[in-house]
């Protein structure tokens, strides 16, 4: 492994959204969501995000090469395991996350009412203080009404 006493890491997520489905971000459900995200696990593309953040910071690929979504045994899967297991694989290398910053492009319902509780659970899952992990909300301005995107950095330190 690098030398390097702290790496960048950044990663995203997008996923159509459909009727029907409920909608999971950052580990939060998200109340009066007119659709949810189709994907093979949850859908939520923060800690999918987040997930590849991870890896990608330490050149180890993505989640589709950890959970494809032609295995059977992650459909439905609560990402908060894709997340873990990223965090295990850096941990294993003698790195950490020192802090995180997210954007999740959705143009409804508004996420601001949930940006604490999102803040909270993303910093549990990565054991990071709440104060290193940064949440902030857009929307595609109608340009994809029918969409969820996230970005995601993390610096990692060594130690």
């Amino acid at each position: 492994m690098s030398a390097l006493p702290y790496r960048i890491g950044y990663g995203e997520d997008a996923h159509r959204l459909e009727a029907g489905r409920t909608l999971v971000l950052g580990g939060v459900p998200v109340p009066h969501a007119p659709a949810g995200a189709v994907a093979h696990s949850d859908g939520d593309a923060a800690l999918h995000a987040l997930a590849d953040a991870l890896l990608s910071g330490l050149a180890l690929g993505d989640i589709g090469q950890y959970f494809p979504d032609t295995a059977a045994e992650w459909q439905g899967l609560d990402s908060a395991v894709i997340l873990a297991r990223a965090l295990e694989l850096v941990r294993a290398r003698g790195y950490r996350p020192a802090n995180a910053a997210l954007v999740v492009t959705l143009d409804r319902p508004k996420l601001g009412p949930l940006r604490a509780a999102m803040a909270q659970r993303m910093a549990e899952l990565l054991q990071l203080p709440e104060t290193e992990m940064g949440v902030s909300f857009k929307t595609s301005e109608g340009l994809a009404p029918d969409h969820v995107q996230a970005r995601a950095t993390v610096l990692l330190v060594a130690g």
